[in-house]
């Protein structure tokens, strides 16, 4: 028991996508075989980590934000600032009173630098893309996981080489590559032993996945050969989601019915100024081929407006084409232009002129209320049906009423109200069939287990 109070206590929050989560326990696992601790709550943790994102200027922000909250949480510890804000804007981060390390993209995964001395006030050290040379494996934590927790996250590829005209993530990752075949196929094994019941696929550019001979499609193939669950495919670009990919999840039991496919804009002029390397037309055939192909498939959708340049009618465009397209539902952007960007040099430049922020909101908010009809218009074609739920929390109102709440195969949020019978500890982490009956105002689905 002493020899754990004098275990040193580190603390991290993570902000961003799916692949921070992933290198976020690729980080503490090196904690832990140095022999330290996750802080639990009420404990001062001696290292304050906190995990940026910078996809968006309100991702720094947000990014900005935590820093000075966690300074001001904890000013008794030691504060290190990674991540994709680091990587991108060490200057600035080095400006904010009670930053202790600073660390780039590489050296993130090196427990000592996080500890190392320094004559310097703040411990700083960015490497260059270039030293982005290989994909670091990383996989949610197969140690002092929070407890009942079903899905992991298992990171197959980082970096991009599309260079999109808005999109800082090759300034922050650098070019594509991917985690060796074997490296996957033993982070999958292990998340498997540990317990989880759904493996997330996460990356930057997952669909362009290579290793030796190996793409995605080999990739896949392997993995439904692990003992686990589920097995989910996290954000896919359109030009790669090929007829083999589609064919092999439409083959698999275990491989959700769920894409999540980037479309950006409906309008082919801003597809290209944006550098995207398709077509209204050639997003809309392959988002019909997978849901024609594979039952039950939910394709969701990112949509950016107020992109630079972006007219009226361009706008019109892009709505009346989401109108008739079968997604399950939309995430909303407004564009956000980043420095280093292409985009940012054309508008600095005058060649793109920015819309107006009253007009970009006004076209978020009508985009917003059409993510809502599209979503419901999904969800409620199964009511009535039944679906597979595997079940992640149980929650208890005040009037002591519990709920079992999880996702269905095709990503929709399934609700179901536990009786006196059913111990609901005892079936979180389980998968069950659920007959939907309702669905809530927050667009939930209800039902009750099929006995």
């Amino acid at each position: 028991m002493n020899e754990e109070k004098k275990k040193k206590r580190v603390l991290i929050k993570t902000l961003g996508c799916k692949l921070n989560y992933a290198e976020t326990s690729a980080i503490l696992e090196g904690f832990f075989q140095s022999g330290w601790k996750i802080a639990a709550g009420g404990e001062t943790p001696d290292l304050v980590i906190i995990h940026t994102c910078a996809v968006t200027g309100q991702a720094g922000q947000k990014s900005r934000q935590q820093i000075r909250k966690m300074i001001k949480r904890y000013p008794q510890s030691r504060i290190a600032v990674v991540g994709c804000y680091a990587q991108l804007s060490p200057d600035t981060i080095e400006t904010i009173s009670g930053v202790d390390v600073i660390l780039g993209f590489h050296e993130k995964f090196i427990t000592k630098k996080y500890i190392s001395d320094s004559e310097r006030a703040i411990y700083r050290e960015v490497s260059s893309l270039g030293a982005m040379q290989e994909a670091v494996p990383a996989h949610s934590l197969l140690y002092d996981r929070a407890s009942g927790r079903t899905r992991a996250f298992l990171k197959i590829q980082d970096g991009c080489d599309y260079g999109c005209a808005y999109c800082t993530i090759p300034l922050a990752r650098g070019r594509s590559r991917s985690v060796p075949f074997e490296k996957v196929m033993e982070g999958a094994a292990r998340l498997a032993a540990a317990g989880y019941r759904e493996i997330v696929l996460t990356g930057v550019n997952i669909a362009d996945y290579r290793s030796g001979s190996a793409t995605i499609v080999e990739l896949l193939q392997g993995l439904d050969a692990i003992d686990t669950g589920r097995i989910r495919i996290s954000s896919i670009e359109p030009d790669i989601l090929s007829d083999r990919l589609i064919e092999t999840v439409a083959s698999s039991s275990k491989i959700m019915p769920h894409f999540h496919l980037p479309l950006q804009s409906g309008s082919d002029d801003i597809l290209a100024a944006m550098r995207r390397r398709y077509t209204s037309g050639g997003y809309r055939e392959r988002l019909l081929k997978a849901v024609e192909a594979i039952p039950d498939c939910a394709v969701g959708a990112d949509v950016i407006t107020g992109y630079p340049g972006e007219t009226a009618a361009d706008f019109r465009t892009t709505f009346r084409f989401l109108e008739t397209l079968p997604a399950a539902y939309l995430h909303v952007f407004t564009c956000s232009v980043r420095p280093g960007t292409a985009l940012e040099e054309q508008v600095s430049s005058g060649r793109r002129k920015k819309v107006p922020s009253e007009t970009a909101r006004a076209r978020s908010s009508q985009l917003l209320k059409l993510a809502e009809t599209k979503h419901r218009e999904f969800a409620r074609q199964y009511v009535g049906k039944k679906l597979d739920v595997l079940f992640e929390e149980c929650s208890t109102a005040e009037s002591g009423e519990r709920t079992l709440s999880g996702y269905s195969g095709n990503y929709l949020r399934v609700n179901v109200t536990v009786s006196s019978s059913y111990d609901p500890l005892k079936l979180v982490g389980k998968e069950r069939t659920v007959s939907i009956e309702n669905m809530d105002a927050g667009l939930f689905l209800e039902g009750r287990f099929v006995i």
